[in-house]
């Protein structure tokens, strides 16, 4: 009767394991979809923005510097800024947004 007992605790056991790792399966879950989703589609959607940037954009840097690009090279672009008509080289990595033309309007 014993042994009959441990038989079934051991079976029932294997089910039981996979029961624990369930709710660490379903919070990894939780998080890639409402972080590392998200955070990976805003990364490439910026490095789209990055590629696609030309001469005459008007741009808006990381250090909050708005400026039109004059010209560009390689990894560096060339921005003129007012009110001066300042000449700036600046990081393409540090462009945040290009500004349209509906968005200076407003």
């Amino acid at each position: 009767m014993n042994l009959q007992y441990l038989s079934a605790v051991q079976t029932g056991g294997g089910s039981m394991g996979w029961l624990g790792f369930a709710p660490l399966i379903f919070i990894f879950a939780i998080f890639y979809f409402l972080l590392i989703m998200p955070q990976q589609r805003r990364q490439k959607k910026w490095q789209k923005m990055l590629e696609e940037l030309k001469t005459g954009d008007k741009v808006v840097t990381s250090g909050g510097i708005r400026g039109t690009i004059v010209a560009i090279k390689d990894d560096y672009l060339h921005l003129r800024v007012p009110p001066d008509n300042l000449r700036l080289e600046v990081s393409r990595a540090s462009i945040l947004s290009v500004t349209t033309p509906e968005e200076t309007g407003k």
